[in-house]
């Protein structure tokens, strides 16, 4: 993994931490719906950023390594970027 993606991966993820431990509090203390629901958003818009940075990381290693290799390694590069973009508006 690239160092400094790596770095920002991993503290996007202590963020995402934090999020969540506040809206358990959030619903243990019963707050207001929709205080909870701007947090949960929140806590989507986080994901969101944290899986650009592991695409981006992917797009630079990996998927850079298939495309040069050529042939069955570039149609599975292809195939994993469409089933990750498949999945990234699958969301419910």
């Amino acid at each position: 993994m690239i160092a400094d993606i790596k770095k920002r991966a991993l503290h996007r993820i202590k963020i995402l931490e934090g999020q969540m431990r506040g809206i358990e509090k959030m619903i243990d203390n019963e707050d207001y719906c929709m205080d909870i629901i701007t947090q949960s958003l929140a806590i989507q818009k986080s994901l969101g950023s944290l899986n650009k940075l592991l695409i981006e990381n992917h797009l630079r290693t990996h998927v850079t390594e298939m495309f040069e290799e050529g042939g069955d390694a570039r149609e599975a590069a292809v195939a994993e970027l469409l089933k990750a973009f498949e999945l990234g508006n699958n969301r419910s």
